[in-house]
């Protein structure tokens, strides 16, 4: 085996079992990953330097491909189910045996890096691929040691990613040719058969959400920032609900776009970069994020671009509309460089209610609070999956389920428990449908979501005054600077109010249906802020 690289580390690929390789890149930088990449035919250059990949036919996550090995030491502690499917440790071994012999003569690429700013709790991790573009997507997603450190780098974790392997499965035990594996008791995750590099990044999200309940700290699927005067803000929410849209505020100085924790000195960035998707983007209106596709050191996933002039179109959705842009979070010009911020004053939990009927902005309870967090509620629309013709109700616990190996009651504990301690108020805001639900209304203004959410960071919105919703028994302010009064009653934004009720009143059945699997995990409180009209 040929080592490349200044940064060998000295813990060698064969304490992984990989002996064989035939030549191993270690910890290169961006412009070394960009001429290999390019050298090999893995991606192409577009207008401004960015590196424009495609991921072949997994163009996003693959949840039904996802495994934990069911093992003595941790399965009294995983939540099984459909998010945490079980696979033997003999299914893995074979899978990992697979690996192994995959990866056996061939090149691969090894970035040693960390998740978690805060050292008190940092994960040191080795991602070996087989492509460069992904070893440039762990160095851009990851936090980089200090390179006195690589020499004698020792990774607690190690992810093996081969997107040209695929399992057979039949025999070992999968339910495609595609698996993501993850192995709590041996510290390794195995990726084959895709090539979406987010299955790098959540794996360990996924890692970090198992270890660190344990030592009182909350992992998040949150952005977070920090307003002028100190005050820190988390932005709970799912795909596509403007979770990186609504904390890359220039205003503001940005933590991190999607993993952090909370620990008891305050939040900390697990990445130091950002995996923003690029559908409809434009300078206009989220400019920090538009820039970072022009820039060298970027990476566009399946984002269709002029072969001639290079440049991208993020309006056609030809190959996706999970287009991506990875970049490291110092290309956003107001970024944390340390990736800490204090315990935050407000919390927002994003939804995209398809449906059009949640206010577009609410003051929640404690106990509304955690009673929201366990539900995760937002709304698919039409167009955005195969044979989906109306909007959909989705709920994934904690804004996150798919990343969640313990109950969810586990995190939501913590949540309520740091709130209570550090007084931090919380807000629901819908970011999707006004006037009428998909194909009828109008998604919400950007600006007037924007206007709201600075008046709750800042202060403003909590001194105004508020009415219980008389759908949901959420607080909705009766004004809000810069949004027009009518915008904040969803139901006043309906020509037929018959039909807004009727709406309503079926979300709620659904907000009831999906929290029946919790009442029994939750005290009466939270029980008394479930969803139904307010009194």
């Amino acid at each position: 085996m040929q080592n490349f690289g200044s940064r060998v580390s000295s813990y060698g690929l064969d304490n992984h079992g990989l002996s064989n390789v035939n030549a191993a890149y270690w910890s290169l930088s961006a412009p070394q990953l960009y001429a290999e990449s390019l050298n090999r035919g893995e991606g192409m250059l577009a207008q401004g330097g960015a590196l424009v990949t495609l991921t072949g036919s997994h163009t996003g996550r693959s949840p039904n491909d996802r495994f934990v090995v069911e093992e003595d030491s941790t399965k009294d502690e995983i939540w099984w189910g459909n998010v945490n499917v079980a696979i033997s440790e003999e299914n893995f071994e074979r899978l990992l045996d697979k690996m192994l012999g995959h990866l056996r003569g061939r090149d691969v690429f090894v970035q040693d890096c960390y998740a978690g700013a805060d050292e008190k709790y940092r994960l040191p991790v080795r991602v070996v691929t087989e492509e460069a573009w992904h070893s440039l997507f762990a160095r851009n997603m990851f936090i980089q040691p200090d390179p006195k450190e690589l020499p004698g780098f020792k990774p607690a974790w190690t992810v093996l990613q081969a997107p040209s392997l695929e399992a057979d499965a039949a025999k070992d035990g999968t339910t495609s040719g595609t698996f993501i594996v993850v192995n709590m008791a041996k510290q390794m995750v195995l990726v084959g058969g895709s090539g979406y590099a987010g299955e790098i990044k959540k794996s360990i999200f996924s890692v970090m959400n198992y270890l660190l309940p344990a030592r009182g700290v909350l992992p998040m699927h949150c952005s977070a920032n920090i307003g002028p005067e100190g005050n820190s803000a988390i932005f709970f929410g799912l795909s596509g609900t403007g979770k990186t849209t609504l904390s890359a505020d220039s205003s503001r100085t940005l933590i991190g776009d999607d993993e952090h924790g909370w620990g008891p000195d305050g939040i900390f960035n697990f990445e130091d970069g950002c995996y923003a998707k690029t559908i409809n983007l434009t300078r206009e209106t989220e400019p920090e994020i538009f820039e970072t596709t022009r820039t060298f050191g970027s990476i566009i996933e399946n984002v269709v671009m002029d072969p001639d002039t290079r440049e991208l179109d993020f309006f056609d959705t030809t190959l996706t509309e999970n287009g991506r842009v990875s970049y490291s979070i110092e290309q956003i010009p107001n970024a944390s460089l340390s990736g800490i911020g204090g315990h935050p004053t407000n919390i927002m939990m994003l939804t995209c209610d398809a449906f059009g009927v949640l206010p577009p902005i609410s003051q929640l309870t404690p106990d509304q609070a955690m009673y929201h967090f366990l539900s995760g509620y937002t709304a698919k629309v039409a167009g955005t999956e195969r044979g989906l013709k109306e909007p959909q109700a989705t709920f994934s616990t904690c804004f996150g389920a798919p990343f969640m190996p313990r109950h969810p009651t586990v995190y939501a504990k913590l949540l309520g428990e740091k709130m209570a301690k550090h007084g931090a108020k919380c807000w629901l805001v819908n970011t999707g449908w006004s006037g009428g639900g998909f194909g009828v209304g109008e998604r919400m203004e950007i600006k007037h979501t924007r206007a709201m959410v600075n008046a709750a960071l800042d202060g403003r919105l909590a001194e105004a005054s508020f009415t219980a919703d008389g759908n949901f028994g959420v607080l909705v302010p009766d004004a809000c600077p810069d949004v027009p009064d009518d915008v904040l009653n969803p139901r006043n934004t309906w020509t037929d109010k018959d039909a807004y009720d009727a709406q309503a009143k079926d979300l709620r059945r659904l907000f009831e249906e999906n929290f029946q699997q919790f009442e029994s995990a939750v005290d009466d409180k939270v029980k008394a802020a479930a969803i139904r009209a307010a009194a």
